[in-house]
């Protein structure tokens, strides 16, 4: 998925475009299948996808 973004340094996925919203529905499917977790329509906002660092504090709190 896009091996042109430097993951680790953006910021702003969601606010630039980088991801779409397959990608959203990708991710979402990955983390739910690897964590064993349910990513509810409320979560599914900007905030939580915008960078790396957003989506693994997602992953935490959906874990606790």
């Amino acid at each position: 998925m896009h091996p042109d973004v430097d993951f680790e340094a953006c910021d702003s996925l969601i606010d630039d475009c980088v991801l779409d919203s397959f990608d959203i529905v990708a991710i979402i499917a990955e983390i739910s299948e690897r964590f064993d977790v349910t990513v509810t329509a409320d979560e599914i906002i900007p905030e939580n996808f915008n960078s790396a660092r957003a989506l693994f504090s997602l992953v935490e709190r959906l874990m606790d």
